[in-house]
This record gives C-alpha cells, sequence and structure tokens, in this order.
C-alpha cells in the first residue's frame, strides 16, 4: 500500500491538538511503560502497524520487556507477566477502543477508580483515546513503519 497525501501538507495545524493532549497526559502520573502499554495494546487491536512498530521502540527504551511485548495481545492467558493495575489497564484500553462491543462496563469502570482514583482513571481513559485516534489517523493514511 501506498502512502496517501500528508495530512500535515493539507492541514498544518490538525497535529495540535493531539500533541497539546499528548504532552498533558505526559505528566499525568502514568508511567511511560504504563503509557505505552495502552499505546501498544490499542494499536495492535487498530491494526497500526506504524504505531506499533514506535511504540514498542519507545517501550523498550523505557525499560519494558520483550517477553511482556510478545505476549501483550494475550495477556489474559499470562497473568503472571501483568499484575493487577496493568491488566485494569489493559482491560480498559480494550473496552474502551472496542467500545462499539458492549462500552466500557461498569465493573470494569469501579474497579479502574478503586485502583486509581478519578484524576487518574480518566488520564488512562484520554490516553486511550488520545492513541486511538493516532491509530485511525495511521491506518487512514497508510502510514508504514520506520525502518
Amino acid at each position: 500500500m501506498e502512502p496517501r497525501f500528508k495530512l500535515r501538507s493539507v492541514l498544518p495545524n490538525a497535529y495540535g491538538p493531539l500533541i497539546e493532549l499528548d504532552k498533558m497526559l505526559a505528566h499525568s502520573g502514568l508511567t511511560p511503560i504504563q503509557r505505552e502499554m495502552i499505546k501498544i495494546r490499542a494499536s495492535q487491536i487498530n491494526g497500526c502497524a506504524y504505531c506499533i512498530n514506535s511504540h514498542t521502540k519507545d517501550a523498550l527504551k523505557y525499560g519494558e520487556t520483550t517477553q511482556r511485548i510478545f505476549v501483550m495481545s494475550a495477556w489474559r492467558e499470562a497473568p503472571n507477566l501483568f499484575n493487577e493495575t496493568e491488566q485494569v489497564i489493559l482491560e480498559l484500553t480494550e473496552q474502551v477502543t472496542l467500545i462499539a462491543n458492549h462500552g466500557v462496563t461498569n465493573e470494569l469502570f469501579d474497579k479502574a477508580v478503586k485502583i486509581f482514583g478519578e484524576e487518574t482513571t480518566a488520564n488512562i481513559i484520554l490516553s486511550i483515546v488520545s492513541i486511538n485516534s493516532w491509530n485511525r489517523l495511521g491506518v487512514a493514511f497508510n502510514l508504514h513503519p520506520e525502518l
């Protein structure tokens, strides 16, 4: 597949709001690895190779292990590799990303608030929304992984 036109060429300010959201989320209280887990898992679901490539590299820079990255798409079958908070983050990432399936369950939402509090839960959801936006742009504009 060939890349399509460059969004920045057509709408130079289009990325600005997403970049500002990401800057805010960098100071959200989530660890860099937690933020990258969200980005990797959502990108896997959305089939955004550009983002998977980019964020797995970033996760490795932050100290994530290759083993956890390799099994992240099947995290439920590897509960010994992901602690309870990480499992909640991954489940929330899946439910928000696949929101048309059944929304976000009350049980999961309440569990997230109990574990993280309202502010961090909001930041987790905003992080998921952000990467889903980037994924949709990457897929829509046929962005390819950098070699």
